[in-house]
């Protein structure tokens, strides 16, 4: 059964440039979907139609619907949302740098009122991050970069969301803590049931661990289907997975008469 459902959505911005055209995305609860494309696709534009952010940067959702467990987000405001249990980690982190880890922490937790469960979720947090209990007591500004993606995970994680979205969280990253990153994702959606949907361009980490992906382009869905097809898939080798490109035989033609022609 799906959790979030996008039907035929489109986004435009300043109710002039238009986005994201016809978008359709299901993820289902307890699934982890990735959203795949290149810079400029419609990935990020697709998370805040979801969470409910694209007002400040004056975009909306002109067209098609958004269910939450069947409910429809539209009209809800972005806090709303986040109380139903649907949350965004932004891209570039975002932590609050002059507070420590655990203040953090606590910012997110505003909407729980037991000093318990706050607790609670505050040791929770340090044993799936050990290295941020390490740094419980740091500026969060001098955290290194994976450092700061895990405490934007578990800030997030911190309102016990049932669809956690995350966009680019391998950006910046070295190989060998975008490797950590994704085993994290992987594990809190193993271990918590809690539904994942992740944009990337590391389309390689990204199929290694989603059950199921989406490719965007030019803010439309080219194609989809389990993760297992879309690493078979030739064209998503070529395009996303360095693949060997493709010779243009007639641009190199074209040139070779042209540098003849000038010389």
């Amino acid at each position: 059964m799906s959790l979030l459902t996008l039907n035929n959505i489109e986004v435009a911005y300043d109710r002039v440039f238009v986005a994201v055209k016809g978008v359709s995305i299901e993820v289902p609860k307890g699934g982890l979907v990735t959203l795949l494309g290149a810079n400029g696709a419609g990935k990020s534009t697709v998370l805040k139609s979801i969470s409910g952010l694209l007002a400040p940067e004056r975009g909306e959702v002109t067209r098609g619907e958004i269910l939450f467990d069947g409910q429809s987000l539209l009209a809800l405001d972005p806090p709303r949302r986040v109380r139903m249990g649907l949350v965004q980690v932004l891209e570039g982190r975002r932590v609050f740098g002059h507070l420590t880890p655990r203040e953090n922490l606590l910012a997110a937790a505003t909407m729980h009122r037991s000093r318990g469960e706050v607790s609670a979720l505050i040791d929770q947090m340090f044993q799936l991050f050990p290295r941020l209990a390490e740094r419980a007591n740091a500026s969060a500004g001098y955290l290194s970069g994976g450092e700061q993606q895990m405490l934007a995970i578990g800030r997030a994680l911190m309102t016990k969301p049932r669809l956690l979205m995350l966009d680019e969280p391998s950006l910046g990253l070295a190989p060998f803590l975008v490797d950590e990153i994704f085993d994290i994702i992987r594990r809190i959606n193993e271990t918590s049931s809690v539904a994942v949907l992740l944009v990337e361009q590391n389309a390689t980490a990204a199929l290694e661990i989603a059950h199921s992906g989406y490719l965007i382009e030019n803010g439309r869905i080219l194609m989809s289907g389990d993760a297992s097809s879309l690493r078979s898939n030739p064209d998503v080798v070529e395009a996303y997975l360095g693949g060997h490109q493709r010779v243009d035989y007639h641009a190199v033609k074209h040139y070779r008469r042209r540098k003849r022609w000038l010389s």
